[in-house]
C-alpha cells in the first residue's frame, strides 16, 4: 500500500472535509475521492460515513486512524534516523587491516597522517586475516585495506577495480627461541601459516618464484603471525615473522634470527582502495596518504 493514501486519509481529518483535503494534497476532488476509495478497498471496510454532511469516521475508521498515524510517524522517524546515520557514515573512515599491521604499523601511521592534515572524522578499523579483509573490500564495507604485499603473491583485488600505494616495507624473517641459535634452518621443526594467512601466501609465492619448497608438515600452524611468534617464543620451532612484529623480541633476545639474509623475504606495506570514487572524507584522506607516502619515499632515497 502506498503511504500517500495514509496521508490522504489523515488530511481529510485535519482539514475537516474532502474538498479542502484535496486542495491541500494538490489533487482534484474526484481523483482524491478515488484514492480514499482505494484505501478503503485495501482496508476492506468503509472508513468514512458518507451519509452525513460533516466528516465522520466509521467504527472501522476510528480503529484505523491510530494505526495510520503510528505508521507514518514511525516511517518519518525511521527516515530521519537513516539520513542522520548516512551523514554520520560519510565522516567515518573505514579500514580493514591484517592483524599484524593493525598492531605494528597502523597506529603510528594514522597519527602521522592526522598530524599532516587534522580531521574530525571518526575512524573504524576491522582487523582480520587477509582473505577476510579482501572480502570486506569486495563487499564495499571498508574504504581502505592495509596489508603486506609481494609482487609474486596474488590477491583478489583486481587491478581493474582497485589501486594501491606503497607505504613502507617489511621483511619476513626466520626466527626461533635462543636454544635454536645454531640450528640448521632446514632441520626445523617449523611453525607454519594456514591458507587464510596473507603471510603464508606471500612466503609460498616468494619461494615458488625462486624454486624453493615450503617446509613440509609444520608442527603447528595458524593464520595469525602473532600466534606463530608466541609459539616461537615458547621454543616450539622456527617461524617466519614480519620483522615489524618481532623487533622488540630481537632486541631483548627472546627470539633470534635463524639462517641468512637469503632466507628472508622482502615485502611491501600497501594501502588498497577501490578505483571508484568514494566519500568526500575518504577521497581527502587518500590524497593526504598518497602525498605522505611520496614524501617518505623521497626522504628514503
Amino acid at each position: 500500500m502506498d503511504t500517500i493514501l495514509l496521508e490522504d486519509f489523515l488530511a481529510v481529518l485535519d482539514e475537516g472535509g474532502f474538498s479542502r483535503a484535496a486542495d491541500r494534497r494538490n489533487v482534484s476532488q474526484p481523483a482524491f475521492s478515488r484514492r480514499i476509495q482505494s484505501l478503503e478497498a485495501w482496508v476492506g471496510a468503509p472508513l468514512f460515513d458518507r451519509n452525513t454532511h460533516s466528516v465522520r469516521l466509521t467504527m472501522a475508521g476510528e480503529r484505523f486512524r491510530p494505526v495510520a498515524e503510528d505508521l507514518l510517524r514511525r516511517l518519518h522517524a525511521g527516515r530521519h534516523e537513516a539520513v542522520a546515520a548516512a551523514q554520520a557514515g560519510l565522516d567515518t573512515l573505514k579500514f580493514a587491516s591484517t592483524h599484524a599491521l593493525s598492531l605494528t604499523f597502523f597506529p603510528a601511521w594514522l597519527r602521522q597522517i592526522e598530524a599532516a592534515a587534522p580531521t574530525s572524522s571518526t575512524v573504524q578499523l576491522t582487523a582480520d586475516n587477509m582473505i577476510a579483509c579482501e572480502k570486506i573490500m569486495l563487499d564495499g564495507r571498508a574504504h581502505f585495506l592495509l596489508c603486506h604485499h609481494h609482487p609474486a603473491a596474488s590477491n583478489r583485488l583486481a587491478a581493474d577495480a582497485f589501486i594501491s600505494i606503497e607505504l613502507g616495507c617489511d621483511i619476513l624473517v626466520p626466527v626461533a627461541a635462543p636454544a635454536y641459535r645454531h640450528t640448521d634452518l632446514r632441520a626445523g621443526p617449523f611453525l607454519g601459516y594456514t591458507s587464510e594467512s596473507g603471510m603464508g601466501r606471500i612466503l609460498h609465492a616468494a619461494w615458488t618464484a625462486i624454486g624453493r619448497k615450503l617446509p613440509e608438515q609444520p608442527i603447528f600452524s595458524s593464520h595469525l603471525a602473532s600466534i606463530i611468534v608466541a609459539m616461537a617464543r615458547e621454543g616450539r620451532g622456527i617461524a617466519w615473522s614480519p620483522l615489524s612484529l618481532i623487533e622488540m623480541d630481537l632486541r631483548t633476545g627472546s627470539l633470534v634470527k635463524i639462517g641468512s639474509t637469503a632466507d628472508q623475504v622482502q615485502m611491501e606495506i600497501r594501502l588498497f582502495r577501490p578505483k571508484a570514487r568514494q566519500t568526500a572524507t575518504a577521497e581527502a584522506f587518500w590524497m593526504v596518504a598518497r602525498k605522505h607516502a611520496t614524501i617518505k619515499r623521497r626522504r628514503a632515497k
